[in-house]
């Protein structure tokens, strides 16, 4: 099963979004700030990650950097 990693600080739109992926059949992981969703990303090494880009703690843009 390919697992996606949404990072999402809005409980309704990752709510959303998770249910919606795993409706179609994928693994969600949830971050609801960039710093956790950056180690999830080191740790799962997730197939896909939906981003938000205004995270608290560590921002989209950066999270993408690294």
């Amino acid at each position: 099963m390919k697992q996606i990693l949404v990072i999402e600080d809005d409980a309704a739109i990752l709510r959303g979004l998770k249910d919606n992926l795993e409706f179609e059949g994928y693994g969600v992981l949830a971050a609801t700030d960039g710093e956790q969703g950056y180690a999830i990303i080191k740790e799962k090494k997730p197939d896909l990650v939906v981003l938000d880009l205004m995270l608290p703690r560590l921002g989209g843009y950066e999270v993408l950097r690294k």
